[in-house]
């Protein structure tokens, strides 16, 4: 399988409380949540859809699975989509397809079909990538996607610039990260000023030699 990210972020690269306002997402006194909200137009609506339909199994980070958790996985939402998947396409995949959360304080996960890694979470990923399938998908978890990213783990990246800057919030890269060179395989504006960019990792950037 290969391993893609999807995450939404700002056009400061804010990538926390793009949803509604839980707890998680007010953390460090963080209070302009919910800047992802109805912001997409139909198109990039189906496109994120459509993303999620093709995933193979999904892989979290702990504070992603506590937030995705209770929403997609409630009983409710489950349930409906067992009985209409396409109408409701996130959560029939998100629930039908298996899902693996890195973490090593979240040992019990009561979302079904969710295996905790816990030990070597590079080797756990590279055993998963090494199983036969499409795509091992990662949403939201931004430092879980910082980790992968580090480790060469990643395949390939899309990001939803959201035109907002927002001046606070947890980045999706951090100031002190690892630099990496990215190709462009796929770009589009939506009508409200949302851009799809899908990159592929290509090792590490070029730099002037010092004058």
């Amino acid at each position: 399988m290969k391993l893609t990210t999807m995450t939404q972020v700002t056009v400061d690269g804010v990538m926390q409380g793009n949803g509604h306002a839980t707890e998680e997402e007010r953390r460090n006194g963080f209070d302009r949540g919910g800047w992802a909200m109805g912001v997409f137009d139909d198109d990039t609506t189906a496109f994120i859809s459509e993303t999620y339909q093709r995933a193979d199994a999904f892989l979290f980070g702990r504070k992603t699975y506590e937030i995705f958790a209770p929403y997609w996985g409630a009983e409710d939402r489950a349930r409906a989509a067992a009985e209409d998947p396409d109408s409701h396409q996130i959560a029939a995949a998100l629930n039908a397809r298996p899902k693996y959360l890195a973490s090593t304080t979240l040992t019990e996960p009561r979302w079904a079909g969710t295996t905790v890694l816990s030990g070597d979470v590079a080797a756990a990923v590279r055993e998963l990538k090494a199983r036969p399938g499409g795509e091992l998908q990662v949403h939201g978890s931004g430092a879980l996607t910082s980790y992968l990213l580090a480790n060469d783990l990643v395949d390939e990246i899309t990001l939803l610039v959201v035109p907002v800057v927002l001046g606070q919030g947890s980045r999706l890269f951090p100031a002190d990260g690892p630099d990496l060179a990215l190709d462009l395989i796929h770009s589009r504006v939506d009508s409200k000023g949302v851009t799809t960019q899908v990159f592929r990792p290509a090792g590490r950037p070029h730099y002037a030699p010092a004058s």
